[in-house]
């Protein structure tokens, strides 16, 4: 009756971190056992083994990689490695600077759904309808966060939820940051979707938050001031994001391993190429959380138009073209 009733609600201690267990073909029960525990996953290896051979989950192991998190339940494990068990809930965390191509590949690596399904579904103009979203995806509007979600969910649904999450976490940052949305309104006809996609760009650039506000400020200088024309954010993020998004309309995105090249940057083709598109691009290219949000609402004020990276994550900020040269060769001459 124990191991029935108690002991498969029984949590084995752990820190929730997860680690990926690959279950081979004609793998024998008691050497998945010994993995289990060898990995930290169940508490006791002698126990778990009799509860899965009196149920018959030994008989009907899933094959292939499964994520498992340290601290389950006997029950838990049992449903992420055998089929007929009851489907798990997993914890899927989306980190900040994530784009929908990143948020596909996690939700299928944990089986909550297809991945190419999600990615049709952040593109279904029907569905972009119904979540109010005037971008050309749902890219930008999958907020970062971790979500409890089960596995075979219809992934329309696993859409609906972050969108909804979105418009939750959103709604009192656009509301505290008035004024600087009325500021962006007045100046460069920004909306709360203009905000965020600058804020995804920001997020993109920005290694450390402490930079996101200034790095912000050089973008919005760049589209403000009457002097700096034309108007391009100049961005490599923008560059690369296109290759992803719509690779078979830039020539230059053959190429694209990962690594944006000088022929990218000159690509007209890609939309999103911030160095030959002027203002924004299309649409957000990463899903940017508050901070980011917050720092294109309420951007550090400076006279600052050109950046340039001097290494562990942060940059080196100039006011005009001929000290952003003069930094930028004393980096590469100097930074190894």
């Amino acid at each position: 009756m124990y191991l029935v009733l108690v002991y498969p609600t029984r949590r084995a201690e752990g820190d929730g971190r997860e680690v990926a267990v690959r279950i081979e073909p004609g793998e024998r029960w008691d050497a998945l056992v010994a993995r289990l525990d060898a990995e930290g996953l169940i508490a006791s290896p002698r126990l778990f083994s009799i509860y899965g051979r009196l149920i018959g989950a030994d008989e009907h192991l899933r094959e292939g990689e499964r994520i498992l998190a340290r601290g389950s339940s006997p029950r838990e494990v049992v449903q992420r490695i055998a089929v007929g068990f009851g489907q798990a809930d997993v914890d899927v965390m989306i980190p900040e600077g994530f784009h929908r191509f990143d948020v596909a590949a996690r939700l299928a690596r944990r089986g909550v759904c297809d991945e190419d399904a999600f990615l049709a579904a952040t593109a279904d103009r029907s569905l972009l309808e119904e979540l109010a979203i005037p971008g050309p995806t749902a890219e930008g509007y999958l907020f970062p966060d971790t979500y409890r979600l089960r596995e075979g969910l219809d992934a329309a649904d696993v859409v609906r939820r972050m969108v909804t999450n979105f418009r939750r976490r959103t709604a009192s940052l656009f509301a505290e940051q008035a004024a600087g949305l009325a500021s962006l309104r007045e100046g460069l006809g920004f909306g709360p979707h203009e905000v965020l996609v600058l804020a995804s760009i920001v997020e993109k650039e920005a290694a450390v938050h402490d930079e996101q506000p200034v790095i912000a400020g050089v973008f919005l200088n760049r589209l403000r001031d009457p002097s700096f024309t034309p108007h391009r954010l100049d961005a490599d993020p923008t560059v690369s994001y296109g290759c992803l998004e719509r690779p078979d309309d830039a020539p230059s995105c053959a190429d694209f391993r990962g690594r944006i090249s000088r022929a990218m940057t000159h690509d007209a083709a890609n939309v999103y190429n911030t160095y030959r598109t002027e203002r924004l691009p299309p649409g957000p290219i990463s899903n940017p959380g508050l901070r980011a949000l917050r720092a294109v609402l309420s951007p550090q004020a400076h006279n600052y138009f050109f950046f340039v990276a001097r290494g562990g994550g942060r940059h080196v900020f100039s006011r005009t073209i001929g000290e952003h040269s003069r930094t930028t060769q004393h980096l590469r001459e100097t930074v190894p």
